[in-house]
């Protein structure tokens, strides 16, 4: 299996992402003298045999950027696959076999595991929602709560554990806020300006705290998604029914794990969670040498 195969969706990750937060770290662990400790204890010939392996059970996702890690320090070195990102590993499970210079092996390691932690991590969280709201139509979603420099990795890992991405950027689409709407002179005239100004493939989305300013954006036609933020169960299920399917209907804020089922229940469309990204344990998962 080639590195390229190990991606959840072709082309979702692509490679300039990959190479670019892969010289960040590196250059972050390396510094300006390298791996001194291996330099130091480990002569420059000597070969080693590596396995990754999980510690736990979940959603894997980074592996790509391990692959490239080894391969960036030891240009020739022998890398097998045992797991694809996307796949529900178990606990003990080999995920890389990897071969090669003893150096770079482990000057890589830190690296290796960081990514496969951390996006494995988001994966197994993410999956855990989508999990809650199986048999419904919900599709669960990011947010731009992510770890500067690394968002397009994070959502590339919530992509693995079955969700669904939320704009990128502040430049994939509008999505007019309560403080947009207070400067902007209402929900009305908020709308009326965006609907002029946005091209024919841009989606504009309006957050509405209360019913009544979800009847007056129905009321405009101008909206695309509407963002139920902060409403109680009870309060969803009205929001469904006053909507009738003429929109697409967001819940934003206490879309927690707890509460994501009974969101699921009440019909709308979406739910976005900052916690996918921001607050997802690391994924254990360690690099044992073989002897």
């Amino acid at each position: 299996m080639t590195p390229s195969s190990l991606l959840y969706a072709d082309g979702f990750l692509s490679q300039i992402e990959i190479d670019e937060a892969l010289h960040r770290a590196l250059a972050e662990d390396l510094g300006r003298a390298g791996d001194i400790t291996s330099i130091a204890t480990v002569p420059e010939d000597t070969q080693a045999r590596a396995v990754m392996v999980a510690r736990q059970t979940g959603v894997i996702a980074g592996l790509p950027l391990a692959v490239a890690a080894f391969e960036y320090l030891a240009p020739v070195i022998a890398i097998d696959v045992h797991a694809r990102d996307g796949d529900r590993v178990t606990k003990g499970q080999t995920l890389l076999t990897i071969e090669g210079a003893a150096r770079a092996v482990l000057a890589a390691e830190r690296t290796a595991l960081n990514f496969v932690g951390r996006l494995s991590g988001i994966a197994t969280l993410t999956a855990s929602y989508v999990k809650q709201a199986a048999g419904t139509k919900l599709r669960i979603c990011c947010t731009r709560k992510t770890t500067p420099g690394l968002r397009a990795l994070e959502k590339y890992a919530v992509r693995c554990g079955g969700g669904f991405n939320h704009r990128f950027g502040l430049d994939d689409a509008i999505l007019i806020k309560d403080n947009h709407i207070a400067v902007a002179g209402g929900v009305s005239a908020v709308l009326k300006r965006a609907r002029s100004v946005a091209g024919h493939l841009v989606k504009i989305e309006i957050e509405v705290d209360t019913l009544d300013q979800l009847r007056e954006v129905l009321a405009t036609g101008l909206a695309d998604v509407i963002m139920l933020d902060n409403m109680d169960t009870p309060t969803l299920y009205e929001a469904v029914k006053i909507a009738d399917g003429r929109v697409v209907l967001e819940v934003s804020g206490g879309v927690t794990l707890n509460a994501i089922a009974e969101i699921a229940k009440t019909g709308v469309d979406y739910a976005s969670s900052g916690a996918l990204t921001h607050s997802a344990p690391n994924f254990d998962v360690a690099l044992d040498i073989e002897i």
